[in-house]
């Protein structure tokens, strides 16, 4: 649940110059990577695009906050529950970050309208009787580091539509591949003060980690949750909003809205009660 706002010069009237504003946005979340319905590119949003439209960029951003989530109990849940977190976002020139949402990072390669490095995130993994009655004999996915490699592009201030994708390995717990491909652009009605992002996402996973979310055991059968192989392949589709208002020179809220629709074996799982689950978090800021 970071955002920022680089530069506050007057912006022209016409619709492109409105994105300028928009440039530097970034809106993620406290306890962001157990996996939600939260598009991966939400937790940098903005970020490539602001090369594109400042001239310079500060050595140091800092942004602190708290921030609030409420989301399902585990990937494919019936319930809901409130999440809440501290919000940290720290960037060195276009070279390094620590964040809540994209975890702890090197641009190793970077362009002006480009950026690819690595990360080392971390997942909270699943209680199996802490997070669900429905999941009794399941037992628990470990908390875990998870390594990621990703990549963005955006096509130019003209069209500031950005590509990402991105691909994470879970280092114990699932010790499976995960990853995204998503695409965001900034929306009309942003200002200086105000601005979002909106973009859908598409994510895919091998049968390790699908089996160890979806999949059910010999040993974790029971009457009404049969013995179920999971698949790799495409696990869900999602769309995902952004938003970020500055009420002062350097406090600033940011919103994220997201609905992911789960499909071919993750919704076809014993254990998933609803396929299609939404996320919503909110974030008090102040930017250095």
């Amino acid at each position: 649940m970071q955002t920022p706002v680089r530069s506050r010069r007057r912006i022209a009237g016409v619709a492109t110059r409105l994105l300028v504003a928009c440039a530097a946005g970034s809106a993620t979340q406290a306890m962001a990577q157990t996996p939600a319905p939260l598009a991966e590119w939400q937790f940098s949003a903005g970020i490539p695009l602001e090369k594109l439209f400042e001239e310079a960029i500060p050595d140091w951003e800092i942004r602190l906050g708290g921030a609030a989530m409420v989301r399902p109990r585990y990937d494919g849940s019936s319930e809901y529950i409130p999440i809440f977190g501290p919000s940290i976002d720290i960037r060195y020139r276009d070279l390094a970050f620590a964040s809540i949402g994209e975890g702890l990072g090197i641009n190793v390669l970077r362009g002006k309208n480009w950026r690819a490095g690595i990360a080392l995130t971390y997942n909270l993994g699943r209680r199996a009787q802490e997070d669900s009655p429905h999941l009794d004999g399941m037992g628990n996915i470990n908390i875990a580091p998870e390594a990621k490699l990703f990549a963005e592009y955006a096509i130019s201030k003209e069209f500031p539509l950005v590509l990402r994708i991105d691909a994470r390995r879970s280092l114990g717990g699932t010790d499976g591949w995960v990853g995204d491909i998503g695409a965001y652009m900034p929306l009309p009605g942003s200002s200086e003060r105000f601005y979002w992002f909106a973009g859908p996402t598409m994510t895919l996973a091998d049968s390790r980690y699908m089996n160890a979310w979806f999949g059910v055991s010999q040993s974790q059968a029971r009457a009404g949750r049969p013995e179920f192989h999971a698949s790799g392949g495409i696990k869900s589709y999602g769309f995902g909003v952004s938003a970020v208002w500055y009420f002062t020179k350097h406090w600033f809220a940011t919103s994220d809205v997201a609905i992911s629709q789960l499909v071919g074996d993750a919704a076809s799982s014993p254990i998933t009660r609803k396929a299609t689950n939404g996320v919503f978090d909110f974030s008090i800021n102040y930017e250095f």
